[in-house]
């Protein structure tokens, strides 16, 4: 019997009673990485040991924690193994390859991307096709037009934007999240050599970071009173953003994979934006189920509905989880004259 999977603002497994990315509190959880949209307040909580210090910064409370090692098998229940690899997502981001005898194996990827980064852990993918029945992937960018340039070739992008702003007087500000995208960021600008700033919550999350190895170029926390001549890291926001409003001549750039669209730069009121993402891209996504090879692929998050499509179009069995599958139904012939 296969595994029965659900979706109610996160993966639920009725048949081990825990959830996979519960939006919601559950008794127990699975928490695949620290973004605010994969946690909340659990009783108890299996993940790694740097997502736990990243959820503890970000939601304080006491809480259960299980922590597991990347490729450390552990019985999680009777009968129910989990192992815990890397999904290269962000630090600590992780992967969950359940094993049942009964129900076969299921590995959910979370947010995952292949690519290599700088500030997280390599993706894990299986040493062989075939070793896992059942497949739950998010799909962010599950389309073909999604398909980004080499991450080194954005990172020379965004140094260059840096660059030629400071040599004209005016102060770079990359518009990144708090958490992983900072980070890689940060990393990419080393070898440009210039004096960066942090948002006071992106510096918070540097310093974990840094806390469990992870090392990083020179920089120091923002101050409004010093920042010319600075590159400045912060929160996306619009032109009116209160943070923003400190920055004198502000030469402002958007960093995410969205600025693949046209018009991004126009959407998110920049002057600049750079296409550099921490998720898989659509050949990624269609790499990454031919390196799994499995029987049944389950979809979530982004373009869900169709990237199933396109794997049925490939035949293989492949349904949305969130999202409403449409059913291709061939054309009838017309009678034979």
């Amino acid at each position: 019997m296969a595994w029965e999977v659900q979706f109610d603002r996160g993966v639920n497994l009725p048949q081990t009673g825990w959830r996979l990315d519960a939006q919601r509190a559950a008794p127990r959880a699975f928490v695949s990485h620290a973004h605010s949209d994969h946690i909340a307040r659990h009783k108890e909580m299996l993940c790694t040991a740097a997502t736990a210090r990243l959820v503890r910064a970000r939601l304080p409370g006491r809480r259960e924690e299980t922590i597991l090692p990347f490729g450390v098998a552990r019985e999680i229940e009777p009968g129910v193994t989990a192992t815990l690899h890397s999904a290269g997502h962000i630090l600590g981001s992780s992967q969950i390859l359940l094993q049942h005898a009964e129900h076969g194996a299921l590995l959910y990827t979370g947010d995952f991307k292949l690519r290599p980064g700088l500030a997280a852990e390599p993706c894990w993918t299986p040493p062989r096709p075939g070793m896992v029945d059942t497949l739950i992937m998010e799909t962010t960018f599950g389309r073909p037009r999604y398909v980004f340039p080499s991450e080194e070739e954005v990172l020379a992008g965004i140094r260059a934007f840096c660059c030629d702003a400071l040599a004209t007087g005016a102060t770079p500000v990359l518009f990144c999240y708090s958490l992983g995208k900072t980070q890689e960021v940060l990393r990419g600008l080393a070898p440009a050599g210039v004096p960066v700033m942090l948002h006071s919550e992106a510096a918070r999350l540097t310093r974990i970071y840094e806390q469990c190895g992870v090392t990083f170029p020179a920089w120091r926390d923002f101050d409004a009173r010093e920042c010319g001549g600075h590159v400045i890291i912060g929160p996306p926001q619009g032109r009116d953003g209160a943070f923003l409003k400190k920055i004198p001549a502000a030469r402002t750039a958007v960093i995410t994979g969205w600025a693949l669209d046209a018009g991004a730069r126009f959407r998110f009121q920049c002057d600049a934006a750079f296409p550099l993402s921490d998720h898989a891209d659509y050949p990624d996504l269609l790499r990454f189920v031919g390196l799994v090879g499995p029987r049944r692929v389950l979809t979530l998050h982004g373009f869900a509905a169709e990237f199933a499509r396109d794997l049925r179009a490939g035949g293989l069995e492949a349904w949305a989880l969130d999202d409403e599958n449409q059913l291709e139904m061939p054309l009838a012939r017309p009678p034979a004259p």
